[in-house]
This record gives structure tokens, sequence and C-alpha cells, in this order.
């Protein structure tokens, strides 16, 4: 059964977990070999849990064009590899020094610092092994244009500029135009990705594009508010993450500028206007708009 078979986010995220899971085990290595402790530290850091809406992403706007779930599936592990890769790394004593994630030990906790860098190195190189591979799709140019396209949202332009001003950060006063442009690197760069990959997958027209790109920028800004409240009201129960770290290290965030009440306000709006941006799909986005209201009360 397809996700487009499915109408209530909740049995579609279930699908999604399940599906992912099961591609993602069948892509990851495993081996009796010397490096063996390498491919336990990343199955451990990818197969561990999350909510995988990232893969969500991908998966709901592949069904926007009717594109095979099986193809959908491998841009969608490709995407969450590179999700896993940037939490062992984000984790590390020299970046946010934070020993738990999903509920468990941290890559680097549950193995060595050493293992986690490795396994973050290799999950980020088999995302791009997994889009270069024909199966991903049988139209070189639109291959290239997935890794293109991921190299662009996680790199020097992207995630990881998003993660270098993160730390520059620390201790400064930003405005929101500042904080905007940090979040969008950081977390909105590999969403905009996994919710445009659909459209790479059929070589949709550019108004379709737009549309998208559109809904993922405010669903992605969306997203980080409700991480920033989370980070001040969660629970480490629910989060399955240390509470209290954003402003224990001095960083600026949605809330600590705008306020809880601003904060979550912006958010819900954020979340609405998010869903207007696809009406051009009628009842085929509907998932999508699901997805943009949850990602702002979601509990973890």
């Amino acid at each position: 059964m397809p996700l487009s078979e499915h109408a209530d986010l909740n049995t579609a995220l279930d699908f999604t977990t399940a599906a992912i899971g099961r591609t993602m085990d069948r892509l990851l290595p495993r081996s009796d070999d010397p490096e063996a402790r390498l491919y336990e530290a990343m199955r451990y850091s990818v197969l561990g849990g999350g909510k995988r809406l990232r893969a969500f992403f991908v998966l709901a706007g592949s069904t926007l064009f009717g594109i095979a779930t099986p193809a959908a599936l491998r841009v969608a592990a490709a995407v969450e590899f590179v999700h896993a890769y940037s939490l062992i790394h984000d984790d590390l004593p020299a970046m946010d020094d934070d020993d738990f994630r999903r509920g468990q030990p941290s890559c680097h906790k549950r193995f060595d610092e050493a293992t986690a860098i490795l396994a973050g190195d290799a999950l980020h190189a088999l995302a791009f092994e997994v889009l270069a591979h024909e199966d991903t799709h049988g139209d070189p140019a639109v291959r290239v244009q997935l890794v293109a396209g991921l190299a662009q949202a996680i790199g020097p332009h992207g995630m990881v500029a998003g993660q270098m001003v993160d730390m520059e950060a620390e201790g400064k006063t930003l405005s929101l135009g500042e904080i905007t442009r940090l979040q969008r690197l950081k977390t909105g760069a590999l969403i905009s990705f996994a919710c445009g990959a659909g459209a790479v997958l059929a070589k949709a027209s550019e108004p379709a594009r737009h549309a998208l790109v559109a809904y993922a920028h405010d669903v992605g800004l969306a997203f980080q508010i409700a991480d920033d409240l989370l980070d001040v009201e969660g629970r480490r129960e629910e989060t399955g993450k240390t509470p209290g770290k954003d402003a224990a290290a001095g960083k600026a965030t949605f809330v600590s500028l705008l306020g809880l009440e601003r904060a979550r306000d912006q958010a819900s709006l954020l979340a609405e206007q998010a869903g207007r941006h696809l009406d051009m799909f009628g009842h085929k986005a509907e998932l999508l708009k699901q997805a943009a209201r949850y990602v702002v009360e979601r509990r973890a």
C-alpha cells in the first residue's frame, strides 16, 4: 500500500517509519570483518528511532506526482542517512556536546568519539552512493540533480554553514533576520531538499517546484520554532534529548527573541501559510498540510 492510500497523518507516519526502516536496514552494511564496529555504529545511529519526518516529506512530495514508492524510499533513505550523520557530529563534545539522542546514549557515548566521527562520515558517503545508483532513477540527469541538490542543501551554503553560524552565534545577540537565516541553513535546507525531491524525480514543472520550495521554507521555520519551544518546555522523556541546552549555551533562538507566546503564534502562522502554498495540488496535498500543523503541535 503506497503512502497515498493513507488519509490520516498518524497512519501515514507509521507507514513511513516501517517502510523507511526496512529500506535503510537493507541499504546499511553488515560485516564480521574488522570494520564491523563502524557498521554497528552506523546502524545504531540510523535505526535507533526518530520521527522520520524528512523521509515522510520525500514520500509525501513524491505522491503528488505518482512516483513509484521504491524510488522515493531510496531518496528518503539518503536523506535519513545525512540527517543521522549530522546528529552524530552535532552531539560530539566539539559541537553541542550532548550525551543523549532519541532517548538513548549518543553515538560517541555508546561507542567512542573516533568511531562516531567515522560513522557520520560513512553515512554521509552512503547517502550519495544511494542517490547515484540507477535503482533510484533510470535517467542519469535526474540522479545528478538529486546528488547536486543534496550536496547544496548540506554543504558550505547549507546545513554545514548553518552549524558554523550557530557555533559563532553563542553568547551573541542576533536579530530575527539573523536567526531566521541561521535556521534556514542549519535545519531548513535539508527539509527543503526532502520536500522537493519528488518534483525532481518527476521532472515536474517550475510552478510545482516553486510551490514545494515555498512550503518547505515555512515548514522548516515552523519546525525550528517548535524545537526551540521544546528546548524550553520539553522533557527528556518526551524529546529524547537534553532540554535547556540552548539557554545554557547562551544561544539566540526564536523563543529567546520573541518569547514563548509570540514564538508559538508565529509557528502556527507559518504552518497555515505553508499549507496554502500547496493549493495547486488539491486534495493530493492533504497529508503535507496535516504535516505542517503537526510540526508545531508535536511533543518530541
